[in-house]
This record gives structure tokens, C-alpha cells and sequence, in this order.
């Protein structure tokens, strides 16, 4: 049978054996109005003021976006609060792009996320983590760190943060806090958020808000200098939006990762040979490093010993930016490079998503199927693949004609589970 793959921006149908389990997320149906929900959530928020009545007209207000990587609808919730909010100069706005630890966008980027209007009107600034000058410290984390937060968010009179919520791989759910840190931290904050000890914790993974210190630091260090008003949303497999829920910070986003769980969980009764993934497509699969998310998915079904096909466009490389490839060349097998990570002495830029991707590695061999060169896949330890549906025969030499096959179209837009195992 066939079934299509979440893939670049154009997808990927593959045939797979009629056996082959094809696991999907509950699919809600995008708003017929998108911008009336968004209008009226904005007015009759979740446990706040109106958002109109919370701001003065002589307020400076920064409005936290995420960046490019994610497919966050900011060319709707930017223009939403704006609109809401006409009462303020648009000179008084300022956009901080949450790049995290990513790159810079570019104006022409700008123009693809948030529309050629807001670009012309509002000042726009990319989060810059490395950069101190742009940076305020904000306190002490009892995690061990010291809190810098982008100083233009902090000395902001009214702040937002955007965003929106999805199963994420070590903090639950994405979305809400995290808006704020990583997104707009210092480099050596989010180098704690992202230390071996909070990585490997096994509370830090898909869909649990319980005990899980990735979510308890970010919403210590939000607390710290707390948005004033949170604007999320959650959307389908055509990335339409699916529900909205905006006002105060905590209140807003656990309303909204239940909403997220009971559409994104799905049960297994069993671990399968091989699980075939996407990394749910454009803007996510632009990067190796991001596919790390999809081959987390897929490793929470599949045995040990077995294999994982990946299916990420990569359009964007390794990517180029940040130690990811350099950490991959440091060791010579994935349990080396764990060795290595999780020795208290090692800390450097990127460690997080090659512990990630060492501990999937040492569980089951990971198959490529991307724009990368078979150089890149195998310098990350990971093997390549032009042709799913000849992998899939190859490997059935190694599992046998029975070999169970699942398959993930949307990535991790999925938390699949073992039900035995729950």
C-alpha cells in the first residue's frame, strides 16, 4: 500500500507491505476562521485581562516569535496582536526572533514568516545567544546557572510570547515557556537547560510535564522576568491551526499540551522490527540535527536491534552553523560518543542533540533518506538511503518475511507508546 511522508515541502509517498502499521496523530480539522479564533481568544483569554486592556498606549511591547526552524504561524498571531493592540504605536513593537542557539534569519526570511507588511513597520531583532552585550542577567537558577535573558525583551513594558505546542522530545511539550528559554536565553543558560544530566534524565521526553526538569527550569527561569500574555496555537498535519489558546503563561499552555496529548498519543500493543519516519516536513527536516526528533519518535516503538528509516529532506545540511557535525567526529561509535558527553569534564555547543541521537544509535541502526551526501550520513554514524522500499527488502534478510514494519507519516507531530510499557 502506499502512504505519503511528511517530507521538504512537497512530501514523499512510499509503498510499504500491507501488514505496515501507519500511526498518525488524531488530525483536527484547521478553524474556518482563523483570524476571528485568534481575535477572540485575545479578548477572552485564559485566566488573564483582556490582552487590549492589559497594555497602555506608552508601553514598548516585545513580542517573542519562534524562528524559522518551526512552523509557527507568525505571519497570523504577529499580525493578530498587532491589530489587537492598535491602540499602541507600531514604533513602540519590537519582534524578537527566538533563535535559541540557531542562526540569525535574514530580511528575505523575515518577509517568509511574518508577511512584507510587518517587515516594513515593525523593528525586528534576531535573539543573539553568544552575545552578552544584548544579554541581562535576571537572576540565579537552582539548576546552577546564572539567567541571561535578551535585555530588550526584559526592559520591555508589556511582553509577549508566541509560539506553538507539539510533542517535543525532552521538555514534554513545546510552546509556552519555552518561547522564552531556550529561546531567547544566553548561551550559558541554555547549555544547563541542555546538560548531559537533564538529557539523559528518563522524565525528560515525549508528552511528560511531570517531574521532568527541562519543563521546571524553563518555567523557573520564566518566572524570572515572566511575559505578561502567552499567544499559542496547535495545528494539524497541513499546519493549519487547530485551536488557540492565549493569556496567562502557565495556565494558558497546560490547557493547551492536554489539548496537544489527547490528540498526539497513540498506543502500540508492541515494539516493532523496523519504524519508518518523517521529521514532519518543512521547516523541521531542514537540518540532520533537526531530524534527531523524528528518529526520537520512532525509537519509542521500535526493538532493540532493530532499524529506523528516516525520511528529512535536509535541505539546509548538517546544518552548518554550531558543533553538531564536529561533536559526530569526535568518537568512533555512538557509545564512545555518550561516554564522552556524559563525562562531567566535556561541555561544548550542540552536545544535546548528539546524546539524543548516540542513545537512539546505540538501541537500533538509523537509515538516512534525505538531500545529504552519503559523506555527511555516514560521518554522523547514521547509514544512507535512496530507496526506502529496497531497504525495506534488504533489511527483511536480516528480520526475516515477517518483519513488522510501523509507520510514523507526520514524525514527531506523534507520540507513539508501548501499551505494555505505559
Amino acid at each position: 500500500m502506499q502512504t505519503t511522508l511528511l517530507y521538504g515541502k512537497d512530501n514523499l509517498t512510499i509503498n510499504v507491505p500491507d501488514d505496515a502499521l501507519i500511526l498518525e496523530p488524531q488530525n483536527p480539522s484547521g478553524l474556518e476562521d482563523e483570524m476571528g479564533a485568534l481575535q477572540e481568544a485575545l479578548k477572552n483569554p485564559i485566566g488573564s485581562p483582556p490582552l487590549a486592556e492589559m497594555v497602555k498606549a506608552t508601553d514598548k511591547v516585545a513580542i517573542v516569535i519562534s524562528d524559522i526552524t518551526r512552523p509557527t504561524p507568525n505571519e497570523k498571531l504577529v499580525p493578530a496582536l498587532i491589530k489587537e493592540l492598535n491602540h499602541v504605536p507600531l514604533e513602540n513593537f519590537v519582534i524578537i526572533n527566538g533563535t535559541g542557539t540557531h542562526r540569525d534569519q535574514t530580511e528575505e526570511e523575515f518577509v517568509q514568516m511574518l508577511g512584507q507588511w510587518v517587515v516594513d513597520n515593525v523593528r525586528i531583532i534576531n535573539n543573539r545567544c553568544h552575545d552578552k552585550e544584548t544579554l541581562v542577567k535576571v537572576g540565579h537558577s537552582k539548576f546552577g546557572c546564572d539567567v541571561y535573558l535578551n535585555k530588550e525583551y526584559v526592559e520591555a513594558d508589556f511582553r509577549i510570547v508566541t509560539g506553538f505546542i507539539e510533542p517535543h522530545f525532552f521538555a514534554g511539550f513545546s510552546g509556552g515557556p519555552k518561547g522564552i528559554m531556550p529561546g531567547i536565553a544566553g548561551i550559558e543558560t541554555i547549555m544547563t537547560f541542555h546538560n548531559a544530566r537533564m538529557i539523559g534524565d528518563p522524565l525528560a521526553t515525549w508528552g511528560n510535564m511531570v517531574n521532568n526538569p527541562l519543563q521546571e527550569m524553563t518555567r523557573e527561569i520564566n518566572m524570572m522576568c515572566k511575559p505578561h500574555f502567552m499567544l499559542n496555537v496547535t495545528l494539524n498535519r497541513d499546519k493549519q491551526i487547530t485551536n488557540v489558546f492565549a493569556g496567562e503563561l502557565i495556565a494558558a499552555h497546560d490547557k493547551g499540551c492536554e489539548y496537544a496529548k489527547e490528540h498526539a498519543m497513540t498506543k502500540c500493543e508492541q515494539r516493532f522490527d523496523v519504524v519508518i519516519t518523517s521529521n514532519s516536513g518543512y521547516p523541521l527536516d531542514q537540518n540532520l540535527y533537526q531530524a534527531v526528533k523524528g528518529m526520537s519518535a520512532a525509537h519509542k516503538i521500535v526493538k532493540k536491534g532493530g532499524a529506523i528509516i528516516v525520511a528529512s529532506e535536509c535541505s539546509d545540511g548538517l546544518p552548518s552553523h554550531g558543533n553538531y557535525g564536529d561533536i559526530l567526529k569526535m568518537a568512533k561509535s555512538p557509545q564512545e560518543i555518550l561516554d564522552m558527553i556524559n563525562d562531567p569534564e566535556f561541555k561544548t555547543f550542540d552536545q544535546w542533540q548528539v546524546q539524543k541521537q548516540a542513545v537512539i544509535q546505540v538501541w537500533a541502526d538509523v537509515y538516512v533518506y534525505s538531500l545529504l551526501t552519503d559523506e555527511q550520513v555516514t560521518q554522523a554514524m547514521l547509514k544512507p538511503t535512496h530507496n526506502i522500499e529496497q531497504t525495506l527488502e534488504q533489511l527483511k534478510e536480516k528480520y526475516g518475511e515477517d518483519m513488522s514494519i510501523a509507520v510514523l507519516p507526520l514524525g514527531p507531530l506523534t507520540i507513539p507508546y508501548v501499551d505494555s510499557e505505559d
